[in-house]
């Protein structure tokens, strides 16, 4: 068991962040176990002829020796500043790490997982590796997930206003309630099952919360540095993300009734999004999202209020009993 003590101050300094680069490396983790990677059909079948490409074409598989364990090579994931991170803020933060401290933790990489492939060994020895890790992650970014960030951002972003409400209302025991089910809070400790037993205090500097897409169905978390204290979870409406078809389908009666697209918004509202975040997620035009949102407002079917500097979407009691799916 992680055990996690936290004060008052721990629960004002606590703050929310995204990491593009954890996605990248959570989702290059699932491509190299092959056909076992637990990614939904279409995104294995769209996504798996790029990464042999790239193994082929690239440094990738330097990259991939730099996985060991869960965590592998701190510094081709470096912490995110705030929820405006970036792709290139943390390739910048790559391109910063020290020779020294980037060869100190590929040695622990080869340590845990060792290899012959002479190549792979030679980028991994080079002195310019850290330009060529940078250079390589870019290129995997671009290929494999560029495309797709403005969704998963979204549905970052949702998590957040989700999680940040509950918590600023009722604290740490509203906002871990449903974070994953490893996670709990008991007499003033986050406590996170684990093979490990370890306890630290947060000592007055929070949590740093991450939601993340690839991370799913499992967590991390960050007890060493250069990571502060973290916990990476899964983002509400992940599966929804990842499987459409699947799980954002509408009933059909609803779709007759409301018209497909409308019914698609309300059944997307299952947790608040503004208007740019629906229309990200489910690739629809933002003037015709704000339309449609219009309309199901009028019919009592959504409200909306702002958080921050947006202005969220949320079902109404009527709109939730529509979406319902009718029993048998």
């Amino acid at each position: 068991m992680l055990r996690l003590t936290a004060h008052r101050d721990d629960l004002l300094n606590s703050r929310f962040a995204v990491s593009p680069l954890f996605e990248l490396n959570n989702l290059l983790r699932r491509l190299e176990r092959g056909r076992a990677s637990g990614l939904p059909p279409g995104w294995e079948a769209r996504l798996r002829p790029v990464f042999r490409r790239l193994r082929t074409h690239t440094r990738l598989d330097a990259v991939l020796a730099l996985k060991a364990h869960r965590y592998g090579a701190a510094f081709v994931a470096p912490p995110p500043a705030s929820l405006a991170q970036t792709v290139a803020d943390d390739l910048a933060a790559v391109r910063a790490t020290p020779l020294e401290v980037a060869r100190h933790e590929i040695a622990q990489c080869l340590a845990r997982r060792p290899t012959t492939d002479p190549d792979v060994l030679a980028v991994l020895h080079s002195p310019s590796v850290v330009d060529t890790v940078a250079d390589t992650l870019e290129v995997a970014w671009a290929e494999l997930v560029g495309a797709d960030w403005p969704a998963m951002r979204a549905v970052c972003e949702r998590d957040v206003a989700h999680r940040a409400d509950l918590l600023s209302r009722g604290g740490w025991a509203a906002a871990l309630g449903g974070l994953h089910r490893r996670v709990q809070w008991r007499d003033g400790q986050i406590q996170v099952a684990h093979s490990v037993d370890w306890s630290a205090d947060l000592d007055g500097r929070g949590l740093l919360l991450v939601p993340s897409v690839f991370v799913w169905p499992d967590l991390a978390v960050y007890t060493d540095p250069p990571w502060p204290r973290a916990v990476v979870y899964p983002a509400r409406g992940t599966a929804a993300l990842l499987d459409p078809d699947r799980h954002a389908t509408p009933e059909p009666a609803l779709a007759d009734l409301l018209g497909r697209s409308r019914a698609r918004l309300l059944t997307t509202l299952a947790e608040p999004a503004s208007t740019t975040q629906l229309a990200t997620t489910l690739q629809l035009a933002l003037g015709a999202v704000g339309d449609h949102l219009a309309v199901l407002r009028r019919a009592g079917l959504v409200t909306r209020a702002r958080s921050g500097r947006s202005v969220l979407y949320r079902r109404t009691p009527l709109g939730d009993a529509l979406t319902t799916p009718p029993s048998d």
